[in-house]
């Protein structure tokens, strides 16, 4: 297994894409069953799953067929996702994974406790009181699922639809009674689909709420030791500072997800909201069809056609008439991922001398494939674009030295208080909505001058009340 530079998810060879451009360099058959965890190739030529040969695959896919039956039969009518059969494709995908050590038990709470003291200088939103807990890749992908089925079920289950709906009606009334089955085999789908992304990302991910995504349960603070290990081994820096970081990156968001009650749900429904309005466009193909000009005769026209085919895109194109949650849900990831670069920054700096390189490894991880886009992409099934966090990041810097840390905190009372999109690109437009709201001290100072003078001179107060109207009686103050 080769590893990515910095903080690089590992370009591990489970990914089918790179095995199958890999094996036709090396003129070596690509492994049709790969989409199925099965790896090694076909004749069982190379690698250590291959030894056994053809007949050894066969059992194994046999196994797999028997699997499906089982868990087809398993399967939560209320799901669009066949999530028995996702879990257990991506406990195929880890593998045998070592429990936690008590070494790394106590190195991970224990950095996890120390990240929270030190970021007590760094904001004022108090420490989560989240338990502290050390994961391996498998712990992650069990105590992670019941989020991952919040976010998926609803994309697929809108999915299905915007796929029945582009269907001519009269194939909608032949399917009949077959759509239970139709909707068995597209949880099929789903679910190994899933149990793909999430076996691999289960050996990359560092925390239990990586990215800004919290699909650790509520009130568990999580770090996963040895992938944090793994990644250390391509920084030439201590590994107990790289615990650190990653626990104070953990800590951090624990705090902003117990102290902002809205936002966990404000993620969650930005999901959903972007799901209802799933879409399936095949307009595309429809117009390639109708250019082909089938009807002609000529032979070689056809195949002039045919061949040009082979540049097009003919997979339907997936969109949401909700377009605008993708952008929300976008802005909110890097308001979160950049808070927390900002409040780590802060809280680590001066302790931990390798904190800025520790924060660009971070970034480079962010940038070259560890990212919420790419975990949404191939788990959630929705195309975010890039979050801005380096800008979020810098808004949350200059709202701090304008305001102040409580001032700036305060900023997540309210989802409506939150910088939006345009804000990444005009930061003063915001902060001067701070300072318009923030009181007159000036004024203030004023008032408390005036009211102290009166209070040290109650001549002052006298000489203001002698002054008689015409309608005043004799000795009354007004």
């Amino acid at each position: 297994m080769t590893h990515g530079f910095g903080f690089s998810f590992p370009n591990d060879s489970n990914d089918d894409g790179d095995d199958r451009e890999n094996n036709e360099r090396r003129g070596e058959p690509s492994n049709p069953f790969a989409a199925f965890g099965f790896g090694g190739n076909i004749g069982g030529q190379s690698g250590a799953q291959g030894q056994g040969g053809l007949g050894d695959m066969l059992n194994q896919f046999g196994q797999m067929l028997s699997g499906m039956g089982s868990s087809m039969n398993a399967q939560d009518k209320g799901d669009a996702v066949n999530f028995d059969l996702a879990a257990r494709m991506a406990r195929q995908r880890i593998g045998s994974t070592p429990a936690v050590s008590e070494a790394d038990t106590r190195a991970a709470e224990e950095s996890l406790r120390l990240a929270e003291l030190w970021l007590d200088d760094a904001t004022t939103l108090p420490a989560s009181q989240a338990k502290p807990e050390a994961w391996n890749a498998e712990q992650w992908l069990a105590k992670t699922m019941p989020m991952w089925k919040r976010l998926v079920n609803p994309v697929a289950d809108h999915m299905n639809r915007a796929q029945l709906e582009t269907m001519p009606e009269e194939a909608r009334e032949m399917m009949g009674s077959m759509a239970g089955v139709v909707n068995q085999m597209n949880a099929m789908q789903f679910g190994m689909k899933l149990g793909h992304a999430l076996g691999d990302l289960a050996q990359q991910a560092l925390t239990g709420s990586d990215f800004g995504l919290p699909v650790a349960p509520a009130g568990v603070a999580a770090v996963l030791p040895r992938n944090v290990a793994e990644i250390s081994k391509g920084l030439s820096l201590p590994g107990q500072e790289v615990m650190v970081y990653i626990a104070a990156r953990e800590a951090a968001r624990q705090r902003l997800f117990r102290h902002v009650p809205w936002l966990v749900e404000r993620l969650v429904s930005s999901v959903e909201e972007y799901a209802a309005g799933l879409e399936i466009d095949t307009s595309h193909i429809e117009e390639v069809v109708r250019g082909l000009n089938l009807e002609s005769g000529d032979p070689q026209q056809i195949q002039d056609a045919l061949q040009n085919l082979q540049g097009e895109d003919l997979s339907p194109r997936v969109g949401s008439r909700n377009a605008g949650a993708t952008s929300r849900l976008e802005t909110l990831i890097a308001l979160v991922e950049g808070w927390v670069d900002v409040v780590v920054a802060e809280a680590l700096g001066e302790r931990i001398p390798s904190t800025p390189q520790l924060a660009e490894a971070w970034a480079r991880r962010r940038a070259t494939g560890g990212s919420a886009e790419q975990a949404f992409s191939t788990i959630v099934g929705i195309e975010l674009g890039a979050p801005r966090t380096r800008d979020a990041a810098e808004l949350w810097r200059r709202i701090g030295n304008a305001v102040g840390t409580q001032r700036r905190d305060a900023v997540w009372d309210h989802p409506d208080f939150l910088p939006t999109a345009e804000h990444l690109d005009n930061p003063a437009a915001f902060i001067d909505t701070l300072l318009d709201d923030a009181p007159d001290t000036d004024l203030d100072d004023e008032f408390a001058k005036l009211e102290q003078e009166l209070r040290d001179n109650p001549e002052l107060k006298r000489e203001e009340g002698d002054g008689k109207d015409d309608g005043s009686q004799d000795g009354t103050e007004l």
